[in-house]
């Protein structure tokens, strides 16, 4: 993170200098009072004159059960420490059937980001045009859909170790590629501004958080290793399979290229495995390996003779930061579905 050059002043009641950050900060604060028609519809709830760091490439941890959705990860702003923080994504149990997450997002508008929280509702919103990856590819949801009161996962972007979950699918999705911008507008490859339709979704009703869901948000900035002034923009936890899993074995870390699959399943406290494997998620026909998405390069250690390397030389195969899924809002094709 570049340092800001310092000037000062004065702070109105207490006389002591007050650095240009703070002095920018209090001035985008007191500018975003003043756009009532856009902080009505937009849920801006901080803004900061610092840019936020490149989303980090990660995979995604095994899905701990059925009903669980995948929330990706994304660079919250702590002001106790005047930096931001890394939350890792996370899957997570929603606060009721036939709701979907839209992920929050920052906004750069009058020289400042924005920060719009995430939100569930029964469709998903407008979160910047950004792609997050696992089925977050700038609009909708291409990761699952619900379907009469039962969640379906598109295995061609999630880490759905065979037996774990029964309802699934599977329908390509386009490449992320190596698109690493966390916010929209500015100098960020995302530009496209929400609809009408959309800002008046993002501006409605919608059900709490979790408590989950609030507590991984606290424990994350409760937490000096994720703060990006310390990491350095590479986060030792990225990712997590269920919220506040620290500690969890299926903990995933930051990759250094796009082009990884997650990890096999390694096991571990309070995780369910597939009936008849006790240590690890079997995919169907290899007793060795773990397949999250069907593809059976996923997952392959190095050196294993009986795999075969990916024709484009590409050895981790497919998802990047999680390959996001297709052009889908809704949620995946209808058709294609399969039962595990």
């Amino acid at each position: 993170m570049t340092a800001e050059h310092r000037t000062t002043a004065m702070t109105p009641h207490k006389g002591r200098p007050m650095t240009s950050t703070a002095l920018k900060r209090t001035t985008l604060a007191f500018g975003l009072a003043l756009m009532a028609p856009l902080a009505a519809w937009s849920q801006v709830s901080i803004s900061v004159g610092i840019a936020p760091p490149p989303l980090p490439y990660y995979a995604q941890p095994p899905i701990p059960g059925d009903g669980y959705i995948w929330t990706p990860g994304y660079w919250a702003w702590d002001a106790a420490s005047n930096d931001y923080v890394w939350v890792p994504g996370t899957w997570v149990l929603p606060p009721g059937a036939g709701l979907l997450w839209t992920p929050g997002y920052w906004g750069f508008y009058n020289g400042g980001y924005g920060w719009h929280h995430g939100y569930w509702g029964h469709r998903v919103g407008y979160y910047g045009g950004i792609n997050y990856g696992y089925g977050y590819i700038g609009n909708g949801y291409a990761g699952g859909r619900w379907d009469r009161g039962h969640f379906r996962y598109n295995t061609a972007v999630n880490n759905i170790p065979s037996g774990r979950v029964h309802d699934v699918y599977r329908s390509p999705v386009p490449d992320r590629g190596g698109q690493r911008d966390s916010f929209n507008g500015g100098n960020s490859h995302y530009r496209t501004p929400p609809t009408a339709n959309e800002r008046r979704f993002e501006g409605g009703q919608h059900p709490q958080w979790t408590q989950a869901q609030t507590d991984h948000e606290r424990r994350s900035i409760s937490m000096p290793e994720q703060r990006m002034g310390n990491n350095h923009g590479q986060p030792p936890t990225a990712a997590t399979p269920r919220p506040g899993g620290f500690g969890d074995p299926q903990v995933e870390h930051v990759r250094q290229q796009p082009g990884m699959h997650a990890e096999p399943v390694r096991g571990g406290p309070a995780m369910v495995r597939p009936e008849g494997n006790p240590g690890m998620a079997r995919p169907e026909g290899n007793p060795g390996m773990a397949r999250p998405d069907g593809n059976p390069g996923a997952g392959r250690p190095g050196g294993n003779p009986g795999m075969a390397p990916r024709p484009d030389g590409n050895p981790g195969g497919g998802h990047p930061q999680g390959n996001p899924g297709g052009g889908h809002p809704g949620g995946g094709e209808r058709g294609g579905g399969e039962r595990r």
